[in-house]
């Protein structure tokens, strides 16, 4: 039951009324606090993977390392996702390696900072769509433009909200399985100097988007909480953060009743991670052997995605009869 597409994992929490968080990993480690939380909580989980994104050597060689290791977690469904597929090309790579899914983001050229046109998104978005199709393997697309960088690399993007008339003639045309819709929200450390309310997290249009788009998946990208206490930690041991707020769990609860099935977090586990492994080294100056605070890590980062898990009401669905 380990491995399954992202199509098959969203239906399941559309008829179960939840949705699946999507966790960012760089390294084996981090995945392995992925798969260990979905474990503990009997919740299916989207592992993602971002090309060029990673701490080892090649992306083939990181996917190939992760189909490995999902392959020994027999008792959870697992879609391994790849996040903000710039081209056809990188979304080809990734299902050849394994990938049960792929995001095209085609809402961007290819200097990765100019938005693409409505038309420009489509082309290629269908492209990835007939070959992805073709093989069983699922695809995101995104319309809009979320905020801040990706993948630690690039600039930052401006934010371009998404149009709903226009949401439901890019499901129309392209036949993707999810939609990642631009509502406000930005990926990085820093998302808003206030905290984020209708005017600057528009849960509106997902909302207007859900009533034009039925049968279609929708995510919410950059919408991780950055939880002041693992900011402090960070900063306490030698970070320097600034302050800044994220997307309120209730929100993000909240638009699951509006059709949200995917909810992408990459910055929580990272501060997580990072805090754990800050805090390890500032207490034993004499420890050179990454293990230690390798381990400190992956069980800080595991600890915070079993309460995400139980926050979007995952918790459990293993378990539950498949439909």
């Amino acid at each position: 039951m380990t491995f399954v597409t992202l199509l098959q994992a969203l239906d399941e929490a559309a008829a179960g009324d939840y949705a699946l968080g999507a966790f960012n990993v760089s390294d084996l480690v981090q995945a392995e606090a992925v798969l260990d939380a979905a474990a503990a909580t009997a919740s299916p989980v989207i592992v993602q993977a971002i090309a060029g994104g990673s701490a080892h050597a090649s992306d083939e060689r990181f996917w190939g390392a992760l189909v490995g290791l999902i392959k020994t977690y027999d008792e959870v469904p697992v879609v391994l996702h790849l996040d903000h597929g710039p081209d056809f090309a990188t979304c080809a790579r990734a299902i050849a390696a394994g990938f049960t899914s792929v995001m095209i983001d085609g809402s961007l050229r290819a200097d990765r900072r100019t938005p693409s046109s409505f038309e420009e998104n489509v082309a290629v978005t269908a492209e990835v769509v007939e070959y992805a199709h073709a093989g069983g393997v699922s695809v995101e697309g995104e319309l809009g433009t979320i905020g801040g960088v990706e993948g630690g690399t690039g600039e930052a993007k401006e934010i371009v909200l998404a149009d709903p008339d226009q949401a439901a003639e890019f499901v129309r045309r392209t036949g993707v399985d999810a939609l990642a819709v631009a509502i406000g929200t930005s990926h990085g450390a820093y998302k808003f100097d206030r905290e984020p309310d209708g005017e600057v997290l528009r849960l509106d249009l997902t909302e207007r988007i859900h009533a034009l788009t039925s049968g279609t998946h929708l995510v919410m990208h950059g919408s991780s909480t950055l939880p002041a206490e693992l900011r402090a930690e960070v900063n306490a041991y030698g970070g320097t953060l600034p302050e800044s707020w994220g997307v309120p769990m209730a929100e993000k609860v909240r638009s699951i009743g509006m059709g949200v099935r995917k909810i992408n977090q990459g910055m929580d586990s990272h501060l997580a991670f990072t805090a754990a492994v800050r805090r390890t080294l500032a207490t034993d100056g004499l420890n050179v052997d990454p293990a230690g605070y390798e381990r400190a890590g992956r069980e800080a980062m595991r600890a915070l995605l079993v309460d995400r898990m139980r926050d979007f009401r995952s918790a459990g669905q293993a378990k539950r009869p498949r439909s």
